[in-house]
């Protein structure tokens, strides 16, 4: 399972830390409500009770009481229900009942004379009675109803969590603001390095953005500058050294030619050594020509509308390949904007590439996209490429199994490096894949195609 991003994590603490502390503190504002209100409610049954038990005090102390009368005169409302017990028998507002929802607990202890407070459920309902105690064989009670305390304490328990789940996103939200821009210098960083990455050494970091990162800027920008320096100073060595090895060169390969003309007065083992250094100089003349080349390559494409399918065929005339090779898709335009002379070298070495070690090209294709995106495929009928060599085969001086395979060959290991830097110089890319027909495909694609 894939790790969860930076500003998930972040986000999700936030969003945790913020719930745990909201759920904290709605448990003990809870807690604390239902403990005030219960204990407020009970001090006004208590003092309600004893005042009413007063009044049925003084009601009982006439020669013939009417208990019910009595019970029938007090002011209790809705919420609060006399009883009185008076020789084990018990009495109501209307008349005397048979039972009592009173606990023996609480009867005892009123019995005893101390008078007593207990909670209890009395048909299904949340209820507080107070006993208080009128003389050894009477007692009266009180029963009051705790349905809307209650009540109470749900509305405010579903307050507190609907504030807890309000702030536990609140929580999230904030998180997720705070990630969002204190990964924003990361952000651009990221942004900065892939245009390096795709070879714009030019990009540089603002330095203003945030005091806190100017020193991170400032750094990252010095790397950057010092990498430039470098692969500059590489660039102009490859090129000096290629210029300046041009000119003997060509001094040799005059001399080479002279010998090379004058090969039919030797005897067999000087004439087979002049062949040899007739060829190698040949090959170290391409080796030159090719470096020279690579450098320049980090220089920027010169774009301009070309006819590749032109391209193409004249590089199969110059390989002495049939025209046919070349095809276009039908629905496809063939005039692109790219530069010509890297075009031309991308079509050369792929095609070369296929006549040298991979048995002879079967097909160039050339293709656009919706997207505008033009595709070339060389296709050969060789043995393929591995795929652990995909990659390294366009490296410079890499040549692949089938190369070596042809010791033989004159080949530099530069042709498919080339192919690579001028696809990047597009903005393209380059790579192999298996021909379904076997064989090898490579693919070069490059943006700017004109339908």
């Amino acid at each position: 399972m894939s790790r969860l991003g930076l500003r998930t994590r972040v986000t999700a603490a936030f969003a945790l830390g913020a719930a745990l502390l909201a759920a904290a503190m709605a448990f003990f504002s809870y807690d604390l409500t239902r403990r005030s209100l219960l204990e407020e409610r009970e001090r006004t049954a208590v003092r309600a009770a004893f005042f009413d038990a007063a009044v049925v005090r003084s009601g009982l102390e006439t020669d013939a009481p009417d208990i019910a009368t009595v019970l029938g005169s007090l002011d209790t409302g809705s919420a609060r229900r006399p009883l009185l017990e008076r020789d084990g028998r018990w009495y109501a507002r209307s008349a005397e009942i048979g039972g009592s929802a009173i606990p023996a607990e609480l009867r005892r202890m009123v019995a005893s004379g101390a008078p007593g407070t207990q909670r209890a459920s009395a048909d299904g309902q949340p209820v507080l009675l107070v006993g208080v105690p009128l003389s050894p064989t009477v007692s009266y009670y009180e029963i009051t109803s705790l349905r809307e305390v209650e009540q109470t304490f749900e509305l405010v328990a579903l307050t507190l969590t609907t504030v807890a789940i309000m702030v536990a996103g609140s929580g999230a939200a904030f998180g997720w603001y705070v990630t969002r821009h204190s990964l924003r210098p990361l952000t651009a960083v990221a942004d900065a390095a892939e245009r390096i990455a795709a070879g714009d050494l030019k990009t540089r970091l603002d330095t203003r953005t945030d005091p806190d990162l100017t020193r991170f800027s400032t750094s990252f920008n010095h790397m950057v500058e010092q990498l430039a320096r470098h692969l500059e100073r590489d660039r102009r060595f490859a090129a000096d050294v290629s210029h300046e090895l041009r000119s003997p060169l060509q001094t040799l390969a005059a001399a080479a030619s002279v010998l090379e003309r004058r090969r039919e007065h030797y005897d067999e083992r000087t004439a087979m050594a002049a062949g040899l250094v007739t060829e190698e100089i040949s090959r170290f003349q391409r080796l030159v020509d090719d470096l020279i080349t690579l450098a320049q390559a980090e220089q920027p494409a010169r774009r301009e509308p070309v006819d590749v399918s032109d391209l193409a065929r004249d590089v199969c005339r110059s390989l002495g390949l049939p025209e046919n090779l070349v095809r276009t898709s039908p629905s496809a335009g063939t005039i692109w904007r790219v530069d010509r002379r890297r075009m031309t070298q991308i079509l050369h070495n792929l095609t070369e590439n296929a006549v040298r070690y991979g048995g002879g090209p079967v097909a160039i294709r050339l293709s656009c996209g919706d997207d505008g995106t033009g595709l070339v495929e060389v296709d050969d009928k060789g043995p393929g490429v591995p795929a652990p060599d995909r990659e390294a085969i366009f490296d410079r001086f890499v040549r692949g199994r089938a190369a070596h395979a042809r010791a033989g060959t004159d080949g530099t290991g530069l042709g498919l490096a080339l192919v690579a830097g001028h696809a990047a110089a597009h903005g393209g890319e380059a790579a192999v894949t298996d021909h379904p027909g076997g064989g090898a495909r490579f693919r070069v694609q490059l943006p700017g195609c004109a339908q």
